[in-house]
């Protein structure tokens, strides 16, 4: 049985422009995001030949059997798994897939859970290791197959690589940094909240997607507020001063809320709202928005006072802690 754990990630700014090729739009577009102690979980077992030939995919409480991978990839549950079986070809085999992210939270569980299939099947199936940006460039063209939309990066890298991240929109590939945080101080100023609300990333980012493309004047202008905003986090970051990453995430979201209807909810607001009212630095939604999770930057002091007041406002308190190290294979006994 090969065991591999990878992580979600929480993005601080810039999300939407890691999809080809609106960063290229935008010279020195970036995002800028953290991974997170929640983990993913694939553990992975190929089948004898010998026996009865077929695919079993366990997620919680669920269990699917296909005869095959085209099979898997018919079904809602299992369709992922399924596409990338058929892309590489895998033999068969049994896999159970965990998260320790809610439902739809938008930390980027789905993406972490194809990055860490891909490298669990490279193990079990005894094929060569790739290196991080051809398993992260894999699950983003294997996730577009998937959905019939385009797909970003951001997701894959906090997963494969941990730590604070800033990934660069350039010509001929992204250019991947591990940006010099500490992370222990980081997380005594971070909260992550669930909303209650799922959200589904592909429908916003693909109008989002649309109109940029089509040279809608305000987007485009939202997106170039989006860019210039970010470029400032990574020396806030670097330098330690989260009061003004806070402020930073706060007017990132200002600018991101108004790319479609549908990506700010009054859920989402009066969540920010409440950190904002008990002395929170600043805040914005995870990913796409229209639901899932915020991320909220405030003083280590008053952190269990604006955890408390976001618990009143309906919001659930995720146990989320930056962490550096990337995404680990082991195997275990039968």
């Amino acid at each position: 049985m090969v065991v591999v754990r990878a992580w979600c990630r929480v993005d601080f700014g810039g999300g939407t422009l890691d999809i080809w090729p609106l960063g290229l739009l935008h010279p020195g577009a970036r995002t800028v995001n953290v991974a997170v102690d929640l983990a993913v979980t694939v553990e992975l077992r190929p089948l004898s030949a010998a026996g009865a030939g077929g695919y079993v995919v366990r997620q919680g409480a669920s269990r699917t059997e296909a005869l095959s991978a085209a099979e898997l990839a018919r079904h809602q549950e299992t369709s992922l798994i399924g596409v990338i079986a058929s892309a590489l070809e895998l033999p068969p085999f049994e896999v159970s897939l965990a998260s320790d992210s809610p439902r739809g939270g938008g930390l980027g569980a789905s993406s972490g859970l194809t990055v860490a299939f891909l490298a669990a099947a490279e193990e079990a199936f005894d094929r060569p290791r790739s290196r991080p940006e051809r398993l992260a460039a894999l699950a983003r063209d294997l996730e577009a197959r998937l959905m019939g939309l385009p797909t970003g990066l951001q997701d894959h890298y906090p997963a494969l690589l941990g730590g604070a991240l800033e990934i660069l929109a350039e010509p001929g590939g992204e250019r991947v940094r591990s940006l010099a945080v500490d992370l222990e101080r980081l997380g005594a100023s971070l909260l992550v909240v669930y909303s209650g609300q799922s959200h589904f990333s592909a429908g916003n980012n693909w109008q989002v997607v649309r109109r940029r493309l089509d040279g809608e004047a305000m987007i485009v202008g939202l997106f170039a507020g989006i860019a210039e905003t970010t470029a400032e986090l990574t020396p806030a970051l670097e330098a330690g001063d989260f009061a003004r990453v806070g402020e930073l995430m706060s007017r990132e979201w200002s600018y991101r809320r108004q790319l479609a209807d549908g990506i700010s909810t009054p859920v989402l607001e009066g969540l920010l709202q409440a950190a904002s009212a008990h002395g929170a630095w600043g805040g914005k939604a995870c990913g796409a928005g229209g639901g899932g999770s915020l991320a909220i930057l405030c003083p280590p002091e008053r952190r269990s006072g604006i955890a408390a007041a976001l618990q009143k406002a309906g919001g659930e308190i995720l146990k989320a802690r930056p962490v550096a190290t990337p995404l680990a294979i082991s195997r275990s006994p039968e």
